[in-house]
C-alpha cells in the first residue's frame, strides 16, 4: 500500500548495530537496480489471490489496486496490491536455476520519507519446481515489536533478511537458491514458480506472522485502503536454464581461477584452449560495471584487479555464450 497523504515523520535509523545489508544509499547495500545487466529475463505471468484491506476489519473488503498483468516485465508497468496475507504466484518463460551469487530479485515500491526513514511493506518468498510443492526462504526480522509500525514510522532495512520489500522502488531484493541445497523435494536448477505472500505486519498475536525463528514481523499495519499490503512490481531473473547458452564446453574452464581474491591483487584468468575472442566484464551487485576488457582472438590470459572489497559478478561474453561467476574480494 502506498497512501499519498502520509504524515511524514523523521524516524532515525541507526546502522551501527546493523545485522544485515542496509538500505539503498548506505555502504554494503545489496539491492540490485532494475537496469542492472545482471537481469536476463523477467516474470512472464502472475496470478493473485487478494487479501483483505484490513484483516481485523473485513467489512472494508479486499484490495483491488493494480492488475496481475502489471507484474510481467520490468518494473515501471504498475503494481498489484496483495492486501493482508494476499498471495501472488509468478511464472517465467524459462525455469530459474541456481547459479553463482543471487538468482532472482523481487521488486516492490517502497519509498523514503523524512530523514533516513523508509516506508517498506514486506512479503515472504517461496519457490517451487512444479507449482505444487513450495519451500520458503528463511526470513529474519529483528525490528522492535514493542510498538506497532504504522504509516508514519519507517523500517530499518538492516534488520531485515530474506523478505521481499526490503528495498525501495526500482531496487530488487535478491535471493539465492543456494539456501535450498540440502533439500531434495525441489530442484533448485529448475524453479518454475515463485510465490510472494504478504506479511500481515501486526504485532497483535491474533494476526501476527512470524519469521523463521518464530519472531513476530512488524511492518506498516493496518493500511486499510484499496492498495493495502505488499505491492508487487516485478521479478527479475539473473540465472535461468537457457540463460548462458554455452555452445563451447571449454568456457567452463573459466571456473579455474583464484576466488576469493585479495584487494588490489593482480588475478590471472586463464582460458586454456579456448581461442575465440570475447569481452570480460565485472560488475558490483548494484549492477555498476567496475572493470571491462577485451579478449583478442587466440589470447590465452587476462589480468584483472579490483581495489574495493565486496561481492562482484564476472561475466565473459562471446559468440559461444555468456559465462558468469561470483567473485569475492577480501582485505
Amino acid at each position: 500500500m502506498k497512501y499519498k497523504l502520509l504524515i511524514f515523520v523523521s524516524f532515525c535509523l541507526t546502522y551501527s548495530n546493523a545485522q544485515f545489508a542496509p538500505q539503498v544509499g548506505y555502504p554494503g547495500c545489496l539491492a540490485i537496480n532494475k537496469d542492472s545487466s545482471l537481469f536476463i529475463n523477467w516474470a512472464k505471468s502472475c496470478s493473485v489471490n487478494r487479501g483483505w484491506q484490513n484483516i481485523a476489519d473485513t467489512i472494508l473488503g479486499k484490495t483491488d489496486a493494480g492488475t496481475e498483468e502489471m507484474v510481467a516485465g520490468m518494473p515501471g508497468n504498475g503494481v498489484v496490491s496483495l492486501g493482508d496475507g494476499g498471495i501472488a504466484t509468478i511464472t517465467f518463460n524459462q525455469a530459474i536455476k541456481n547459479g553463482p551469487g543471487y538468482d532472482f530479485a523481487v521488486f516492490e515500491n517502497g519509498f523514503p520519507f523524512g530523514n533516513s526513514s523508509f516506508f517498506l511493506e514486506l512479503a515472504f518468498v517461496e519457490v517451487s519446481s512444479d507449482g505444487i510443492h513450495f519451500v520458503r526462504f528463511n526470513a529474519t526480522s529483528n525490528t522492535d515489536t514493542l510498538h506497532q509500525i504504522d504509516q508514519t514510522i519507517g523500517i530499518d532495512a538492516s534488520k531485515i533478511h530474506n523478505l521481499a520489500g526490503k528495498y525501495i522502488a526500482n531496487y530488487g531484493t535478491p535471493f539465492d537458491l543456494d539456501e535450498f541445497l540440502p533439500l531434495s523435494n525441489i530442484d533448485i536448477n529448475h524453479i518454475t514458480h515463485i510465490r510472494i505472500i504478504d506479511v500481515v505486519g501486526s504485532i497483535d498475536n491474533n494476526f501476527a506472522q512470524r519469521d523463521s525463528r518464530g519472531y513476530t514481523i512488524n511492518d506498516p499495519w493496518p493500511t486499510p485502503f484499496a492498495s493495502s499490503g505488499f505491492d508487487l512490481d516485478a521479478i527479475g531473473v539473473i540465472h535461468q536454464i537457457e540463460s548462458t547458452g554455452i555452445k563451447n564446453p571449454q568456457l567452463n574452464l573459466l571456473t579455474n581461477f583464484k576466488n576469493p581474491v585479495n584487494s588490489n591483487e593482480n588475478i590471472h584468468l586463464n582460458f586454456g584452449n579456448y581461442q575465440n575472442e570475447g569481452t570480460l566484464k565485472i560488475c558490483d551487485f548494484m549492477g555498476s560495471f567496475v572493470y571491462e576488457t577485451k579478449k583478442e582472438l587466440g589470447q590465452q590470459d587476462l589480468i584483472y584487479n579490483i581495489s574495493n572489497i565486496g561481492v562482484y559478478v564476472l561475466m565473459f561474453e562471446s559468440l559461444d555464450g555468456i559465462f558468469k561467476q561470483k567473485i569475492i574480494v577480501k582485505e
